[in-house]
């Protein structure tokens, strides 16, 4: 019996491959003579050959002073970096001077990484002087591969901390393997790497539908792209043509994406660490985003500062849901702190609005601060209504009785009944 053709059959048959080519794939065109109807690189986007030791290589540069705004940010936060680099458990993030910084982006032919993977675009910036110097290294052939990391590696010689935007996943390891096959030394390697996806997932989880560093362009700076953008999914297509028919002219929209990738990263820090060092000053304008930081902020140990935060997020508009996930986190946060008066207040709110840990809690504040076990049974019992008639899963219904039944027995015993 014949079995059904699978999908990747039946698209084979009709002359669909899958993935992306190899950029080895047919004989790419010799970009070094050039072509009168094939625009060459430098005549699509501005920019200069630069000489390395490998070779020739094609760079754009950008200037941007330093206070630039990008959408409603700076590329520069007028504090240091100091929570961030507790956050990154990394101090030299904090005692390095701005200088030392290299904000870095690639654009590549694939996404699957490895050895066929190469990194064509290479956007790197840095502040000099009063400046911040964008420059992008265009790799118009692969055999200007060396040449390309060539040129970053010099652009990266003052540096010392490496700024990505999942970077450490993508960005940095592509690059290493790209240098290790050239026998050539990773010129970042011992840098400190302050990769931004994991904080801004840690400010905008609970608030924000995405963290890609576009939306968060958008919702958090402020900053919409111009129409001129290459949508990154098309990237790879758009190289993959101009080695084939030597026309830049759709290139420029690639290195537009590239070079608004790079300049976001500097803004997103800078408002970042605007947000961590000074939330108070407008740069926090959410509810959520005070929650957020106060999560942070007492994973960092900082409980008094934390609490302060909870109850900014507390004075702002939000969903029930969020309200109530702050108030526990609060109420728990002050019963940490021993703050039990406070806690129990936060408590008796979340108990109002039927949330289960709140009554649970007060049983234990009456139980073992207040030493007042018929208060404690009033609470345990009003535990057990509420779980009964809530609307919960089966093992959480179980797991919740199960708990009460155990503390009613203990406070029972406790009164003598």
């Amino acid at each position: 019996m014949n079995s059904k053709p699978s999908l990747a059959d039946k698209l084979k048959s009709l002359g669909v491959k899958k993935g992306i080519p190899p950029l080895s794939q047919g004989k790419p065109f010799d970009h070094t003579q050039g072509k009168p109807d094939s625009p060459a690189i430098d005549s699509v986007v501005r920019g200069s050959f630069l000489p390395t030791p490998r070779g020739e290589v094609f760079v754009a540069e950008q200037n941007f002073p330093q206070d630039y705004y990008y959408g409603n940010s700076t590329l520069l936060s007028t504090f240091p970096l100091s929570l961030i680099a507790q956050w990154a458990s990394d101090e030299k993030v904090s005692s390095l001077p701005v200088s030392k910084f290299a904000f870095l982006d690639t654009e590549t032919s694939g996404l699957s990484g490895g050895t066929g993977t190469y990194a064509f675009l290479v956007g790197v910036a840095r502040f000099v002087d009063d400046q911040f110097v964008l420059k992008q290294f265009f790799m118009r052939d692969p055999a200007e591969e060396a040449a390309v990391l060539d040129g970053v590696a010099n652009f990266l010689a003052p540096c010392e901390v490496l700024v990505t935007f999942n970077g450490k996943a993508f960005d940095a390891p592509l690059l290493r393997t790209r240098y290790r096959l050239h026998d050539t030394l990773c010129p970042f390697e011992g840098y400190s790497h302050l990769d931004l996806l994991p904080l801004a997932r840690r400010l905008w989880r609970d608030r924000l539908e995405s963290r890609a560093l576009k939306y968060l362009e958008e919702h958090v700076l402020g900053m919409k792209r111009s129409s001129e953008e290459a949508p990154g999914y098309e990237i790879p297509w758009l190289y993959f043509d101009y080695l084939r028919t030597g026309d830049a002219t759709p290139l420029a929209g690639v290195f537009y994406h590239n070079a608004m990738d790079v300049v976001a990263m500097a803004a997103l820090l800078a408002h970042m660490n605007e947000m961590v060092e000074n939330p108070y000053e407008g740069k926090v304008q959410h509810g959520l985003d005070f929650v957020a930081l106060g999560k942070l902020f007492e994973d960092l140990g900082r409980r008094e500062e934390a609490a302060r935060l909870y109850e900014r997020g507390l004075e702002s508009p939000m969903g029930e849901a969020d309200f109530h996930v702050a108030v526990r986190r609060l109420s728990i946060l002050q019963k940490k702190r021993g703050d039990y008066a406070e806690a129990a207040r936060l408590w008796k709110k979340a108990a109002k609005a039927g949330h289960m840990y709140a009554h649970i809690e007060l049983a234990k504040y009456h139980e073992h601060t207040m030493r007042d076990v018929k208060a404690a049974l009033k609470w345990t019992e009003s535990a057990r209504k509420q779980a009964e008639r809530a609307d919960l899963p089966a093992y959480e219904r179980k797991h919740w009785l199960e708990e009460i039944a155990h503390r009613l027995a203990r406070l029972e015993r406790k009164d003598g009944i």
